[in-house]
């Protein structure tokens, strides 16, 4: 807060590989009638916002899951990107932190995609250091909706974004997820979701799976188990590529804050369900009580 107003003058602010104008260092935060950066960007450097017209085809993330568990929320993506029938990248990341208690995971246009995220972290930095407190909960959710809301122009053409955003709540003490549509519409689903191209069969898996009862290490297991479905049915979903070393990325949202699983844990855990699967192809039965 203090530090933004001891600045000194400067010609220009970056964000990210960009430069914001100002006349000299960041501006009052009065004068923009708020503690929104992204309104900040809106009135002075629209261009840097994502928007335009893209040329060809653009490469695609797919599949992004979370969960619920005991201590937390759990998010989980595939590392396969997309242009039309060609792989573009296989070690794509599509889950993110937002900040330090919630993450981001991200189906869509990637480039839009990761812009808006990069903007979103800014956003929630940017007023956590103007009103000297964090967002809520529901304030971030609502932050990413007025994002997206933005984005309509470029969903309209094609180039849709769809996020699955992921928090710890400290006053419920509890993981919690929220899924949108292209519109900004923002909607909190219960236990756990999935979005993307594979979603429809990784939302099957995570119906049989899901317990309210998981610990961490089963909700890790869970969510390989529905990528692994999501792949096994939708080409655009990458699965493990064992042959590369290259797996899901997986996070963890807990009282703790927000931390990424390393290969070093997922490898593990990825060769148990493969190698069960070589076993079941279709994966894990459930057992009817």
């Amino acid at each position: 807060m203090s530090s933004l107003n001891r600045a000194p003058a400067s010609p220009a602010v970056l964000f990210g590989d960009s430069v914001l104008p100002t006349a000299g260092g960041l501006p009052n935060p009065g004068a923009t009638n708020g503690s929104s950066f992204a309104d900040y960007v809106t009135a002075t450097a629209p261009s840097l916002l994502p928007q335009g017209n893209f040329e060809g085809i653009a490469p695609h993330g797919t599949t992004i899951v979370a969960v619920t568990y005991a201590g937390g929320v759990l998010v989980a993506g595939d590392r396969r990107a997309t242009m039309g029938n060609i792989v573009a990248q296989r070690d794509i990341e599509k889950v993110l932190p937002a900040d330090e208690h919630s993450a981001i995971g991200i189906a869509g246009t990637a480039g839009v995609a990761l812009e808006l995220v990069r903007l979103f972290q800014v956003e929630l930095e940017h007023y956590e250091k103007i009103e000297g407190a964090e967002l809520s909960v529901e304030g971030k959710a609502n932050r990413l909706s007025v994002l997206l809301r933005g984005n309509l122009g470029l969903a309209l053409q094609g180039l849709a974004v769809v996020p699955l955003f992921a928090a710890y709540d400290p006053i419920a003490h509890k993981g919690r997820v929220f899924s949108y549509d292209v519109t900004g519409g923002r909607y909190e689903e219960h236990d756990h979701y999935a979005v993307g191209s594979g979603s429809i069969f990784a939302r099957g898996a995570l119906k049989k799976l899901h317990r309210p009862t998981l610990d961490e290490a089963a909700a890790v297991r869970v969510v390989i188990e529905a990528l692994y479905d999501a792949a096994d049915d939708d080409s655009a979903t990458g699965g493990p590529d064992m042959a590369r070393r290259i797996y899901p990325v997986v996070a963890v949202v807990d009282a703790g804050g927000y931390r990424r699983y390393g290969d070093t844990q997922l490898t593990p855990i990825v060769e148990t369900v493969v190698n069960a699967r070589l076993q079941r192809p279709d994966g894990p039965m459930v057992e009817l009580s």
